[in-house]
């Protein structure tokens, strides 16, 4: 059966890829950001809608799972008793306000794995007590991608809900960890111009390097990763895995991670590989906008075989 889903937060797709990925439709997608509807477009053919504040329930199709990676924020209320009710004035509560009118069948929810302990738990409390009070049974994991099959160092939120009345239960729905399918050496292209460093994080780079190797025990050819590139502190990787992609890369200055044995920055098209994106995908290359798009971007085959799951759970009902 074709499941029909849509893609709130839509960011760069992965969710979308990853439901198309088995066989369900996209009906509906929406984000804020213009620049990021420019590339959802080039890469699915259509905009996403606008701010999700503005737009009714009623405008959106229906549908069977809602996808969403939420922003993170705190709530207001101190009491945290009220649910529903408390999460207004997040953008959490667009969510809960879609789930609440449209009763989808299952959803997908990603977040970073802060979320855990923000605001001292409270926001986990009412997002959960808000998913009880809507008719839904939840379970959630923070997996890391480096333990499923992606070379990079990425902790996330992943939650999925189903209506309580299907009776659904959650044997089998997070994947089980792999080993690595590749790492940090297959990512990276050669010959590749216009990345370079500056001298500034060259230099920072130079004047940690060495304690580094101190304490390592690298071959000669292995690929070393640049993080954080700054005079008082530069962070490194060896084991053929990367640090964690942010946002932050797209800030400018030296906040994209920096492959040291070229002396040049990480492409974009490199950042999408690490997090799971098909070869096929399309980027605006050199733009700190691509950059930021991508730290905020989701794992793609995670998302992949839970969605696989969540198909398969509804496909048993």
């Amino acid at each position: 059966m074709e499941y029909k889903f849509i893609d709130l937060f839509s960011g760069l797709g992965g969710f979308r890829i990853a439901f198309e990925n088995n066989n369900c439709k996209c009906v509906f997608s929406s984000d804020i950001d213009k620049d990021v509807r420019e590339i959802y477009n080039l890469n699915f053919g259509e905009y996403p809608s606008g701010d999700i504040t503005k737009i009714e329930s009623n405008e959106i199709p229906d549908f069977d799972i809602l996808c969403a990676g939420f922003p993170c924020q705190p709530f207001s209320i101190a009491g945290l008793r009220r649910g529903f009710e408390d999460a207004r004035g997040t953008l959490f509560f667009e969510v809960a306000r879609i789930l609440k009118d449209k009763k989808p069948k299952a959803f997908l929810l990603e977040n970073v794995k802060g979320l855990v302990s923000h605001d001292n738990g409270n926001t986990l409390n009412v997002i959960l007590k808000t998913l009880d009070e809507l008719g839904y049974n939840v379970e959630y994991r923070v997996l890391n991608a480096l333990d499923y099959g992606i070379p990079q160092n990425r902790e996330r939120w992943y939650c999925v809900g189903f209506l309580k009345s299907l009776k659904v239960n959650f044997n089998n729905i997070f994947p089980v960890k792999k080993d690595l399918k590749f790492n940090i050496e297959d990512v990276i292209d050669k010959n590749v111009k216009g990345y370079t460093i500056t001298k500034i994080a060259e230099r920072n780079i130079n004047i940690h390097l060495p304690k580094y190797l101190e304490k390592s025990n690298l071959k000669k050819d292995d690929i070393i990763i640049a993080n954080e590139i700054r005079p008082s502190k530069c962070s490194f990787k060896s084991n053929k895995t990367s640090p964690c992609l942010t946002a932050k890369m797209g800030t400018g200055g030296n906040n994209v991670p920096v492959i040291v044995n070229y002396k040049r920055k990480l492409t974009e098209k490199e950042c999408l590989r690490l997090m799971g994106f098909p070869e096929s995908y399309k980027i605006k290359e050199n733009n700190f906008q691509s950059y930021k798009q991508i730290g905020n971007s989701v794992v793609v085959p995670i998302l992949d075989e839970i969605a696989s799951n969540i198909v398969k759970k509804l496909d048993s009902l």
